[in-house]
């Protein structure tokens, strides 16, 4: 295939600070799915932008289907099809109203519009959502959308800035299967994404950290580098989070996750095997497992973090008599005559990590306010800590820490200031909110940063703070809405270091991810769907409820779809 798009020494720099991009040269092909791969703040949205013409250059040059885009922006913006990484459409406008704006602005002739519309509504599976306002539609629906007004003029390259980010998997899965489809036409597509996973479905990737392009080409050539130092841990007794910590710390383990009720490890070299091996005790047994693209990039970052959280360290230990800190009992949330959330019921133990999953608009939001008080249920009871969140709610409130899922601390005050506010609204006073805020600054290295406004720190510097205003009042319970979307692999390894350390102090954690690999870090997870609970189980017990001949090692994201269609089978049933 040709080359759509020759990108040649490009720098860009956006005032004083780093360049955004720093001497990047590579090229991207038609007909297939390159993937701009990083987390936030490596560059990918500025690269993208710099493609459409809608940024120049500071230095080196971009010609994109043979046109230079400092001299010919209109001709290429012409040409392609652009889907921005926030949703760029109008909510207040239905499904059809968005089509029809689009086809205005594109140019597209009136009496073409009906077979592109059935064609393009069919191929997302939108047709029977046209009036619904595009505001009310679930994320995955809107991204849908977004690709559906990007395709109106069928282009020579469609620029995806971060589909994925905040769907589903089954909405995900959709968006793959589309965008497949369209590279046999001889498309080219730029998929950009933080999720390293979706590295792994491209046929090459651009991979970019802090503005530099680490590397470039089919994702299995960078997989291939750790090949035979991926390890598989299991039969182990105990608990596994303490083992983990401790072999994170053993000369030539340079990362390791939770997986289900196994630990993945990736060794400096083959050889460490060995050394590790002679470390356990029987009967747990090491095996090779093969590499993901996530162990490659941390391997190329210079490995993880290690093992030990100092701020789990300087925290006392939580031992309550009561074994269960959240209490779900028939929860139930409807607004007007939709219900949002029917009898959800569960309890989370002490010290457990407890996982809500669910597809877009399922319910597990609205579960998830409702038990940190954030919302008020129609019927049912919820407990934090003992504490009824109805009747106590302000006691309740003051045994559980709470991270957004969007940045949602004071953007105009620094980071001092923020950590001041929140020790005085959790109740900290005098010498020991002092104290407290010396402590957890210590543990963040918030020094270097004290004075900057939070609105304008890097992604994991304000993932850092976030979870230090959550935890600053030392709590019994923890809610993590999505926590690590964006950030990159070694911040999200810092963070489950906290975390992992925290639970073994006796913290209970509530967590809602996007992350399937994520979602085997917890002890348990609920399934919701159509805002019921569809499952309950370990992530190994709910793998297995969907195993079958044909596929009988199934992936974390293999059994939220295979649930989730059983569930609408046995419904339509």
């Amino acid at each position: 295939m040709e080359d759509f798009v020759r990108i040649e020494g490009v720098s860009r720099t956006f005032g004083g600070e780093a360049p955004a991009l720093d001497q990047i040269t590579a090229s991207i092909k038609g007909g297939e799915i390159t993937g701009l791969v990083g987390p936030d703040g490596a560059g990918k949205t500025t690269l993208i932008r710099l493609m459409t013409g809608l940024l120049k250059p500071d230095a080196g040059t971009l010609n994109v289907l043979g046109f230079d885009t400092q001299q010919d922006a209109a001709s290429i913006q012409a040409a392609i099809g652009y889907m921005p990484q926030r949703f760029g459409l109008y909510e207040d406008l239905s499904v059809q109203e968005n089509l029809d704006l689009y086809a205005d602005l594109r140019g597209l002739p009136p009496a073409e519009r009906a077979s592109v519309f059935d064609e393009l509504l069919t191929f997302t599976d939108l047709k029977r959502f046209t009036q619904r306002l595009a505001g009310k539609l679930s994320g995955g629906m809107k991204q849908k959308l977004g690709l559906a007004c990007a395709l109106l003029k069928k282009p020579r390259l469609l620029l995806l800035d971060e589909p994925g980010v905040g769907v589903d998997p089954i909405s995900r899965r959709d968006l793959w299967k589309m965008v497949k489809d369209l590279t046999l036409e001889g498309i080219g597509v730029v998929w950009s994404t933080a999720y390293l996973d979706e590295a792994e479905a491209c046929t090459r990737v651009l991979l970019l950290n802090q503005g530099k392009l680490l590397f470039t080409g089919p994702p299995n050539e960078l997989t291939a580098r750790v090949e035979g130092r991926v390890f598989r841990l299991t039969g182990m007794e105990g608990r596994r989070r303490p083992l983990l910590a401790s072999l994170l710390d053993q000369p030539g383990v340079i990362d390791g996750v939770i997986q289900g009720e196994a630990i993945r490890l990736v060794t400096a070299e083959k050889s460490d095997s060995k050394g590790l091996e002679s470390a356990l005790a029987s009967p747990a047994r090491l095996v090779r497992t093969p590499p993901r693209f996530e162990d490659a990039f941390v391997d190329m970052l210079g490995g993880g973090p290690g093992g030990k959280s100092k701020l789990a360290e300087a925290m006392k230990p939580h031992q309550d008599a009561n074994p269960h800190v959240i209490e779900a009992k028939g929860l139930t949330k409807r607004f007007g005559d939709f219900t949002a959330a029917k009898d959800i019921t569960f309890d989370i133990r002490r010290g457990e990590i407890f996982g809500l999953l669910g597809p877009n608009g399922a319910g597990k939001s609205t579960t998830f306010k409702m038990l940190c008080g954030l919302l008020k249920p129609t019927s049912g009871e919820g407990r934090v800590a003992g504490f009824d969140l109805r009747r106590d709610s302000a006691e309740a409130r003051n045994r559980l820490g709470y991270m957004a899922q969007k940045f949602s601390l004071y953007g105009d005050l620094n980071i001092g200031q923020n950590l001041d506010f929140f020790a005085g609204v959790y109740g900290l006073k005098g010498e020991a909110k002092r104290a407290r805020i010396r402590l957890v600054s210590d543990i963040f290295d918030f020094a270097v940063h004290a004075d900057q406004s939070a609105k304008d720190l890097p992604l994991g510097l304000k993932q850092r703070l976030a979870l230090a205003c959550a935890v600053m009042h030392e709590p019994e319970a923890l809610f993590l809405d999505e926590p690590t979307s964006g950030v990159d692999p070694i911040t999200r390894r810092e963070f489950w270091t906290h975390i992992n350390g925290l639970v073994e102090k006796g913290v209970t954690v509530l967590v809602t991810t996007h992350f399937m690999d994520e979602a085997e870090y917890c002890d348990r997870i609920s399934l919701i769907y159509h805002g019921q609970s569809i499952a309950l189980g370990s992530p190994d017990e709910l793998k297995a409820k969907v195993a079958t001949q044909d596929n009988p090692d199934p992936t974390m994201e293999d059994a939220f779809i295979a649930l989730v269609q059983g569930s609408e089978a046995e419904v339509q049933a």
